[in-house]
């Protein structure tokens, strides 16, 4: 099994700026998705993603070595790649018949299925600080989406529908994200996320119509632009992070994510009116908010033990 460097400095940097680029996704997705459909627009991330990533590593002479993979590696990778590209579609289809904010309550399921597996797969133990702080977790959430949780277990169907995607997107993202940690034992991160771009574009390409990028106006070019680096940078951090600090504590901080979602909401609502509706937060919803932030500090910062 793998085991973090123990380097908690780095692997904390680098999931608050996946947990950054993360929380501010929703917005330029939804405002890419006005123009470009699933399938195209999924491509395109994995597309450009991957093409950055190989040329740099080209430059650096860091291409991964792939004539060292055994057939495990492979079958790994393929359903790393598989599970990646599920979750991509999954809350990409959700996305486009329900809200930001719902898709972002609901894709919390997804750390909290990855900090689970990894005391399963890979032995991590919670103290009892983090036991405590789950809890928090888990109750500033209720609060914080009192609304949201509200209107969907009465919304129209495509809301509803909406929502089936995004939770089995977190379920294909969990699975992928324990893999990814296994395969840091026989490659090095951008090479792991490198072979994933590339599997995945492989994937959609089929069910894609580049022609429609060509189309585009300013404003959905920047989006698609946008998310495309976003894919690049916030997955490669992710990975990173995944090498120096245990499973358990990344996916504690990516329960932040929401935060910078309706914070990113109300900022866009304010600079670009009528192109964001933003969330409106009751006295529940800020005190969930403080319970969100105590919690997930709780377990990151705790004492996380290998069995």
């Amino acid at each position: 099994m793998h085991r973090s460097t123990g380097r908690w400095q780095l692997g904390l940097a680098l999931a608050l700026l996946t947990m950054f680029l993360w929380g501010i996704l929703p917005i330029a997705l939804s405002i890419a998705l006005q123009a470009i459909d699933v399938y195209t627009l999924t491509w395109a991330r994995f597309t450009a993603a991957g093409g950055l990533l190989l040329g740099f590593l080209a430059v650096r002479r860091r291409l991964p070595p792939l004539g060292k993979l055994t057939a495990a590696s492979w079958g790994l990778l393929a359903a790393a790649a598989v599970f990646l590209g599920g979750n991509y579609w999954l809350y990409l289809e959700g996305l486009s018949l329900t809200t930001a904010a719902n898709a972002q309550v609901l894709i919390q399921l997804a750390p909290v299925l990855l900090s689970l597996g990894a005391l399963v797969i890979f032995k991590e133990r919670y103290s009892p600080l983090q036991w405590t702080g789950m809890g928090v977790l888990v109750a500033g959430f209720a609060l914080f989406f009192r609304e949201q949780l509200q209107g969907l277990l009465s919304g129209p169907g495509a809301y509803l529908t909406g929502s089936a995607f995004i939770l089995a997107g977190a379920g294909s993202w969990a699975i992928y994200a324990l893999a990814q940690k296994q395969l840091l034992r026989v490659l090095p991160s951008a090479g792991i996320m490198l072979m994933l771009y590339g599997g995945c574009a492989l994937l959609f390409t089929p069910f894609s119509e580049p022609a429609v990028l060509l189309g585009l106006d300013t404003l959905h070019t920047a989006a698609l632009v946008f998310c495309a680096l976003n894919t690049l940078v916030a997955y490669g951090a992710f990975a990173e992070a995944l090498e120096h600090w245990e499973a358990s504590r990344v996916s504690a901080v990516l329960a932040l994510t929401p935060l910078v979602t309706l914070a990113a909401d109300w900022g866009f609502a304010q600079l670009w009116p009528g192109l964001i509706k933003p969330d409106v937060l009751t006295s529940f919803g800020v005190f969930g908010a403080v319970l969100v932030v105590t919690g997930s500090l709780a377990m990151a910062l705790g004492s996380t033990r290998n069995r």
